[in-house]
């Protein structure tokens, strides 16, 4: 009986036996090794030359999402909030624009717009940056400015932003130049206090100091792999010139700072009339600069941003929409996670209208609807599994029973 002749691979010289898998081609063999090698060497090949061709942003300005197919993509998955969508539709295709200009000898030079988001938690700010992360053609991260402290102290430095950016564009430094970072809860490092103290705010003002030079566009240093700076570290030069930075926050409280605002403005007999005209139900809309500085905003920070936009507290309709419209929808994700096991999931309409009255109740937006739905579905995820059920059906006794039996239920008969 004739002997199986061993076949090798043409690359590695390998034989069949000692590899996974060997492919064929017309007279020479590859292992599945050598092809996983190949691909990646064909892949930084193909980035290197996009980089020596200086097509890090190659976009043509006939290509990019015009500012209403952006507030079309956001409408997809975040619920009202029209005119923060605006604001930042537009501040995305005027990056763009620059981005396009700065290949062109021009004397007009079109400078970047930073955009601050103010709004209440839950409303979307996150969510926001999120999506339109998406649909960006340039790097895009997603920074917490909580963790930011001066150099020197517990906490990371500032430049650790521009790290995040640099790791999200592959350690390409011309294409993290052209990028947009979204800080995070902005809020947190405002000045702790008017009154000069001995003790230094390396968390507040120290940042905000900090931030300065990145915001008006200045070359730093970054550490690569972020962490903190020592003098035997090898830094990356990044260029902040064209980097767009969109800041959000909370700001709880400064309802209170815009409501004094107001008042005192409102003067002799039109001062009845003029408070009536003030919708006490949504004080944010009357944001404006002169607020985020009582807040503990220094003016110089301010002034790096000058596009100041507000989000709208969720009203019941808005939250029974994002409980079932959106793409991502909370509903949506229970019930693919239920179709995952095999199991039709169905909520009875008045369950929807019980979770959206919880939600208003506990004062926590559009995030406490998750922890609400994640209560009335915990038993039955924990059971349907093994079980072998095939459909499922909240209805609005089982949803009642279940949220009495959770902690919320229970903190809420405590109070």
């Amino acid at each position: 009986m004739a002997k199986q002749q061993r076949q090798y691979c043409s690359f590695c010289g390998r034989p069949d036996t000692e590899v996974g898998m060997l492919i064929a081609g017309v007279n020479a063999f590859i292992c599945n090794e050598c092809a996983e090698q190949a691909y990646e060497i064909a892949c930084e090949a193909t980035r290197q030359n996009k980089k020596k061709a200086g097509k890090d942003a190659d976009f043509e300005l006939s290509e990019l999402p015009k500012p209403q197919d952006i507030k079309a993509f956001l409408d997809q998955y975040v619920i009202g909030q029209d005119d923060a969508k605006r604001y930042l539709s537009v501040s995305v295709y005027n990056h763009y624009k620059r981005l396009l200009q700065e290949d062109k000898a021009d004397d007009v030079e079109i400078e970047k717009s930073n955009i601050i988001i103010v709004g209440s938690t839950g409303t979307g700010k996150t969510l926001l940056a999120r999506t339109i992360a998406k649909l960006l053609k340039v790097p895009f991260t997603i920074v917490d400015a909580t963790v930011l402290t001066e150099a020197g102290y517990v906490g990371e430095d500032i430049e650790s932003i521009l790290t995040r950016l640099l790791q999200v564009a592959d350690y390409d430094v011309k294409a993290a130049e052209k990028g947009i970072v979204f800080i995070d809860e902005i809020d947190k490092i405002a000045r702790k206090s008017d009154n000069p103290s001995i003790t230094r705010d390396v968390s507040g003002e120290g940042v905000q100091q900090g931030l300065l030079k990145l915001l008006e566009g200045s070359v730093v240093n970054v550490p690569p792999q972020g962490g903190r700076k020592h003098p035997d570290q090898k830094m990356i030069a990044v260029n902040t010139k064209n980097i767009l930075f969109i800041c959000g926050g909370a700001f709880d409280g400064i309802e209170r700072k815009i409501a004094q605002r107001l008042n005192t403005h409102v003067v002799g007999y039109g001062s009845v009339q003029n408070t009536l005209r003030i919708d006490k139900e949504n004080m944010m809309q009357y944001i404006s600069p002169q607020d985020l500085k009582s807040f503990g905003l220094i003016p110089e920070i301010i002034g790096r941003m000058p596009v100041l936009t507000y989000l709208n507290p969720l009203s019941r309709e808005a939250l029974l929409a994002i409980l079932t419209e959106p793409k991502n929808a909370i509903v949506k994700q229970y019930v693919k996670l239920f179709e995952m096991d095999g199991v039709e999931l169905t909520f009875e309409p008045e369950v929807y209208e019980y979770i959206v009255d919880k939600a208003i109740e506990f004062k926590l937006g559009a995030r406490g609807l998750r922890s609400i739905v994640e209560s009335i579905m915990m038993e039955a995820m924990f059971d349907i599994p093994t079980k072998g059920d095939k459909t499922f059906t909240v209805t609005l006794d089982y949803a009642r029973t279940q949220m009495e039996k959770s902690n919320l239920g229970r903190l809420q008969a405590a109070e």
